[in-house]
């Protein structure tokens, strides 16, 4: 298979068979000339009934056995994260285009070996970060685009949650599987929104601090929660916090937790300060309407907008962006070097914790 190659229809398989798995599933379904053809998954009972439901002709316990089919021409990772890099660099040296869920590995070393193989391979690699495809966030980019907020010189970045560690024992709360707690599971995400807004700025230092101080005594646990537990001790951080600067002179405050003492909920969101104007987000519970506030002076007098908003699409705009590259044929421009900065960041962040100093970045 080649750039030059128009691939239609797409065959898809899926692997994982949680949330994100299923989710993946549906977008594919909703997008003309993709076929959902193979999923892969270790609970028998929940494949089952994913087949049955989605009417996916084949269904395999292990990832290695969707991999070895001759007929695909693309997958989904939807799967623990000390799973990513394995499964994805195995389906990109097999010729396959992979979607995978974020982080896009544990750590930027494990990244690095997925875009070297992605770039070699001449494949699309791409990470899931639904959040930016918001309403909100794309109405505010396109206000920035425009040049409304001037040079927007400090920015915060926040998700946080007053009980949200994801279940008790489960590989969430594993620093061997997970990489790391809030920070790498929902810091990332809002990490993504505001680098996306700003344009995509080098970021030059990190200082970061790391806290584990409800969750190792069994406190903030998401009673709700209904992932698989796997016995695991609590080895990761309920909060994290950290000051990036810029390339541009500006700077990032990144804050996130599982777990905290507050009035939060489940609440993410980002705040910009800019030379002509000024915006923030805040989203409370997933809730998008009425979340996005832009100030400006009009007249010299200090005016707030409300845009109208609509819903976004998520994971199907992910998705079908996904699908878009593969169609476009100019592979070698989508091979996750977004994914890749985002988790040199996160790893900076956490060497400069337990460091306890800041951590110089390394232009790449």
């Amino acid at each position: 298979m080649t750039s030059e190659q128009v691939i239609q229809p797409l065959r898809v398989g899926v692997i994982g068979l949680g949330f994100g798995g299923e989710t993946h599933v549906k977008s594919y379904m909703q997008l003309p000339n993709v076929e959902v053809v193979a999923l892969a998954g270790l609970e028998e009972e929940r494949l089952a009934a994913l087949g049955a439901s989605y009417a996916i002709p084949h269904l395999y316990r292990r990832y290695e056995d969707i991999l070895e089919r001759d007929d695909l021409h693309a997958i989904s990772v939807c799967v623990p994260n000390y799973l990513h890099a394995p499964i994805a660099i195995a389906a990109l040296e097999r010729g396959l285009h992979v979607l995978s869920e974020k982080p896009l590995a544990r750590s930027g070393e494990e990244a690095e070996a997925m875009v070297a193989v992605a770039a070699k391979a001449n494949r699309v690699l791409q990470v899931v970060f639904n959040h930016r495809m918001r309403g909100d966030v794309q109405t505010l980019k396109q206000y920035i685009d425009e040049g409304k907020l001037g040079h927007i010189y400090y920015a915060k970045a926040t998700w946080m949650r007053r009980r949200g560690i994801p279940g008790s024992g489960t590989w969430f709360v594993s620093k061997e599987m997970a990489g790391g707690g809030p920070l790498i599971d929902l810091g990332v995400h809002v990490l993504d929104i505001a680098l996306h807004l700003l344009g995509e700025p080098d970021v030059v230092s990190v200082s970061a601090a790391t806290y584990n101080e409800l969750g190792r005594r069994g406190l903030g646990v998401d009673k709700r929660a209904r992932k698989y537990g796997s016995g695991s001790a609590y080895e990761v951080e309920d909060l994290a916090t950290a000051f990036l600067r810029l390339e541009n002179g500006g700077t990032l405050l990144l804050e996130t937790s599982w777990a905290t003492h507050s009035s939060a909920s489940d609440d993410f969101g980002v705040t910009l300060y800019g030379t002509e104007g000024g915006a923030e987000i805040k989203v409370s519970n997933y809730n998008w309407e009425d979340t996005l506030r832009i100030f400006i002076d009009i007249a010299d007098v200090p005016a707030e907008i409300k845009p109208r908003l609509y819903r976004g699409e998520g994971h199907l705009a992910v998705v079908r962006n996904f699908v878009a590259a593969i169609a476009e044929g100019n592979w070698s421009a989508h091979a996750g070097y977004e994914g890749l900065q985002r988790s040199r960041i996160i790893d900076a962040c956490y060497t400069s914790a337990l460091q306890g100093r800041e951590v110089t970045m390394d232009k790449r």
